[in-house]
């Protein structure tokens, strides 16, 4: 009898220790992930019954949480709709956060480290968990005035403060309104997002920060420019071969010029005219000359290759590799592989405006706790010096010829010194240029560099070039400022 009842007792105590093995595991090993399974309802509720903290523009709370009458207690909504979306995203049950939703999602949440004494004090005194607010550096004059000046044209327009790298406007059309997506319930959230997957014109994609890059067409040649002068061996008054076609070594294809025409006087051109009518052959001969080290090299001074959070994550732009001198021409003028960001060149104007000192792009001003207490302040960081101070000085004496009587004379303002390079780039075969320009100004409301992207031609189609399409919406955003 004593031998059954022995392995009795194993059994029970082998089960016992299976329990309490599980039940450990379940409770301390395994419950972070258990806790972050997007079925577990329970962490869910636990989540949205929390106050998120809104996201403000100059005050306005564009995006911002309101009570809901269900068992998430809370419903996200947004007051600045389709034209802060690329910015704010979204805050889904179902499809989880995205833009600043995400990029900010612990501070909205209450849950960084910095309100780690806040949590403290609500666990004590019992106060409803609420979010940061999370003020951003966008101007709304600024965001209105690009948003309104694209129009139903899809393309992108990124503003920035020089001197801070403080990012004053970001629009990219198509855009959308998030608030759908944020609903409760199930099926509109999925019929919501279903709808704008389905678009083939991708308004979830933000085109001044990632999404498919872009060949930058002619304001790549900035970038040959400033390697040209901080090489020590060009000045703007350095004179160029600038022939109606340039025959590319190693292949029987030549390179021409928009208008099929020499840019000067016995095929010469100095470097400054060669910035200001935009002379192809030139800039492609040019960059032969300097190499593709000399270029990437410049390129990645002024940012290519970097992924950089502003917070918000963007997508490197890109200088390709392993070229041959055909291959390097084309890439000196901003075409073959090289792609980037309207962020991109938009940080490459506000560098020569800055003297030659690039700052690093930043979206968020300040964060304050759920009682206005301010737990952090943005301060400009310097993120590379791409130019010399001589060089820039020298860039932005071409940039000011290119729109006094160049390519740009449609960025002009009255009364105000406009800079600015003009960009046609050639995309896929068979399709309209995307127009470009790339530009800065200084007036009484401050300084901004704008860069400005409408894919294929926008309203112009085949006949667009970044002068004529571009050119005016840079400056009517310019003009929201410098007025």
């Amino acid at each position: 009898m004593n031998a059954p009842l022995r392995r009795l007792s194993a059994v029970v105590v082998m089960l016992f220790a299976a329990l309490f093995a599980s039940s450990t595991f379940i409770q301390f090993l395994g419950a972070d992930s258990l806790n972050k399974r997007p079925t577990n309802s329970r962490t869910l509720y636990k989540e949205y019954s929390r106050q998120r903290g809104p996201i403000v523009v100059a005050g306005q709370e564009i995006a911002r949480s309101v009570t809901s009458k269900d068992d998430y207690k809370y419903q996200r909504t947004y007051p600045g709709g389709a034209v802060y979306a690329p910015v704010t995203g979204f805050y889904s049950v179902i499809y989880g956060e995205t833009g600043m939703e995400s990029a900010a999602g612990d501070l909205l949440a209450g849950t960084a480290d910095q309100l780690f004494y806040r949590r403290i004090s609500d666990l004590f005194t019992g106060r409803q968990p609420q979010g940061a607010t999370v003020e951003l550096t966008i101007d709304p004059k600024l965001q209105r005035a690009a948003w309104d000046a694209l129009g139903n044209q899809r393309g992108a327009v990124v503003a920035l403060d020089p001197k801070t790298g403080n990012i004053l406007a970001m629009v990219s059309k198509p855009s959308y309104d998030p608030a759908p997506l944020a609903s409760h319930s199930e099926k509109a959230a999925k019929a919501a997002r279903q709808k704008l997957l389905d678009d083939t014109a991708r308004p979830l994609e933000n085109r001044a920060i990632a999404g498919r890059l872009y060949p930058p067409g002619s304001t790549f040649k900035l970038i040959t420019a400033a390697a040209a002068l901080d090489s020590g061996r060009y000045s703007v008054d350095s004179v160029l071969d600038g022939p109606a076609s340039l025959a590319l070594p190693q292949t029987t294809v030549k390179l021409p010029n928009d208008d099929h025409q020499s840019c000067g006087p016995d095929d010469k051109v100095s470097l400054l005219d060669a910035l200001r009518i935009s002379c192809n052959t030139a800039f492609a001969s040019l960059g032969m000359q300097l190499g593709e080290d000399a270029l990437r090299k410049k390129a990645e001074e002024f940012g290519f290759g970097q992924s950089l959070r502003v917070p918000l994550p963007v997508t490197a732009s890109t200088f390709p590799t392993g070229l041959n001198p055909p291959q390097t021409a084309q890439s000196a003028i901003g075409q073959f592989d090289v792609r980037v960001t309207p962020l991109q060149m938009a940080m490459v104007s506000a560098a020569i405006a800055n003297g030659g000192t690039l700052m690093r792009p930043n979206l968020i001003a300040r964060v304050r706790s759920a009682d206005l207490e301010v737990i952090s302040t943005a301060q400009p960081t310097e993120l590379s010096r791409p130019l010399s101070r001589s060089a820039a000085d020298q860039l932005r004496t071409m940039m000011l010829a290119v729109v006094q009587n160049g390519t740009g004379t449609r960025a002009q303002i009255d009364g105000v010194d406009v800079a600015g390079k003009t960009g046609t780039a050639q995309s896929a075969p068979g399709s309209p240029p995307h127009a470009w320009f790339t530009s800065f100004a200084s007036g009484r409301g401050g300084d901004v560099a704008v860069a400005v992207v409408v894919e294929d031609g926008g309203k112009a189609g085949d006949a667009a070039s970044g002068g004529r399409v571009a050119a005016p919406i840079a400056r009517r955003v310019m003009e929201a400022i410098v007025r």
